[in-house]
């Protein structure tokens, strides 16, 4: 089940996305609050989901929708996670990546190292 509700964020997102909509995806995050339910689910578990939906989405997923895609669903298990922007200036390069109380968790370890973080939410 958690699988499928993966895949589906991953297709919500796609919409916003195809729009290049990027401030309504950005409300979307920021607006989502922390459930108040206990979760079912640990981080890792949704982040396996997560990693599973990807490889059996028909596009290639970016990380933008990934990491919205993870802190989404572990925002509604209950599980404060952030949604972290990060960019590099030279070469110039974005990334997005999902924390967990300071903690990367869906990305390699140093990718606050490498990218400047612009926001959270």
């Amino acid at each position: 089940m958690l699988f499928l509700r993966a895949y589906l964020a991953l297709l919500l997102l796609e919409i916003d996305l195809s729009r290049a909509d990027f401030c309504r995806l950005y409300d979307r995050v920021r607006r989502c609050s922390t459930s108040k339910n206990l979760p079912r689910h640990t981080a890792q578990q949704i982040c396996s989901a997560i990693d599973r939906a990807c490889t059996w989405y028909p596009k290639r997923v970016l990380c933008l929708q990934r990491s919205t895609a993870t802190v989404l669903l572990l925002k509604k298990r209950g599980i404060p996670a952030q949604l972290v922007i990060g960019a590099q200036q030279f070469p110039f390069r974005a990334h997005a990546w999902a924390e967990l109380n300071g903690s990367v968790i869906n990305d390699k370890p140093y990718v606050p190292e490498i990218y400047a973080v612009l926001d959270r939410c």
